[in-house]
Parts: structure tokens; C-alpha cells; sequence
């Protein structure tokens, strides 16, 4: 599995986990991180709320 591929998993699984809160919950572990200094924390779930606002925007099919 791609890190792409485990990521656009973790965003399947926020959303299914917490469903409209979900970019919520990513706001706020990123701020979680960003207090703790984790930099590459902070980056890797900016990553997911990236794929997040992608999967959020895409016309349902």
C-alpha cells in the first residue's frame, strides 16, 4: 500500500468514524500537534485534511 493510499484510508475512516465533525477532530489534532512541536505531525495531517476538503468537494456520483 502507497502512503498515498494510507491516507486517503485514514480520511475514509474519519469520515465514517465521525462524519460531518470529522474536519473538525483534524483541526484540532493538528493544533494538538502544533502545541506539542510536532512539525512532521502537523504536516502529515494537513496532508489528510488536504484529501479530506478534496473528498468533501467532489460532486457525490
Amino acid at each position: 500500500m502507497t502512503h498515498d493510499q494510507l491516507l486517503w484510508g485514514a480520511v475514509s475512516m474519519l469520515m465514517k468514524q465521525h462524519g460531518e465533525n470529522a474536519p473538525r477532530k483534524v483541526a484540532e489534532r493538528i493544533g494538538a500537534l502544533a502545541v506539542e512541536g510536532d512539525m512532521a505531525g502537523v504536516a502529515l495531517w494537513k496532508d489528510i485534511a488536504c484529501r479530506m476538503d478534496m473528498m468533501m468537494r467532489s460532486p457525490v456520483q
